[in-house]
């Protein structure tokens, strides 16, 4: 018999197979399949198998619910929808480089605060699951996926090149360090977009569930336009 149920918990391509690997080990299952996108797990089994079973196998980050046999399917959000986070943190961003440079005008001041604070906050985030955030970094990042260290250490580069930004100490290095660091995840996302590949999106870490989009590489180059134009203007 063929059995379906939600799961929640995942929040990377690495997450499927591990779930996939746990489920195996239960008596009778066979063909287990996990969908990240849909939050799913299904299987077959020669005798009825409950979401309290299956739980026992799994890390308590992972957990399986049963799904009512009629129900109507949500409705998924829109894109705009899923990056309500993304804009809203660009909009204090803003609001907070305005209240910083509002007396003085100054552009490359503006620009030099705004990208620190960029940096700043989004390293925030990342911290808040970095034990989740390089598995799901890599997924896009052309150097985190040859070298996996460098996504343990990202949200620290992030965060001490927002320093470096914000006290204006060694800019010029924070600068090129960003069209460099930025330059390379760039490409990364440019190549996923390009391929269509529904994954999600690092930038903000784990703790907020946001796809992979135009948005996300309109981010940064933005971040790129403004290091070349500090740089070089």
């Amino acid at each position: 018999m063929n059995q379906k149920f939600t799961l929640t918990g995942m929040n990377c391509k690495s997450c499927e197979a591990k779930v996939s690997d746990f489920l195996k080990t239960v008596p009778h299952v066979v063909n287990v399949k996990v969908s990240l996108e849909n939050s799913e797990v299904s299987f077959s089994s020669s005798e009825a198998i409950d979401a309290a079973t299956l739980n026992q196998v799994l890390p308590q980050k992972y957990r399986i619910h049963n799904q009512p046999e009629t129900h109507k399917t949500p409705k998924a959000p829109s894109k705009l929808g899923q990056l309500k986070p993304l804009f809203l943190i660009f909009l204090y961003l803003i609001c907070a480089t305005f209240g910083l440079n509002y007396q003085t005008g100054v552009t490359a001041s503006a620009m030099l605060d705004f990208m620190g604070l960029f940096y700043i906050v989004f390293a925030f985030f990342k911290l808040l699951d970095l034990k989740g955030f390089p598995a799901s970094f890599s997924m896009y990042d052309p150097l985190a996926k040859r070298v996996p260290i460098y996504g343990w250490v990202y949200p620290f580069l992030e965060t001490l090149l927002g320093i470096m930004l914000l006290t204006r100490w060694h800019t010029a290095i924070a600068l090129w360090a960003t069209l460099i660091v930025l330059g390379i995840t760039t490409v990364g996302v440019a190549k996923t977009l390009l391929n269509k590949q529904k994954i999600k999106c690092a930038c903000l870490g784990t703790a907020l569930k946001l796809p992979m989009t135009e948005a996300t590489l309109i981010e940064n180059t933005l971040m790129i336009v403004m290091a070349l134009f500090m740089l070089f203007v």
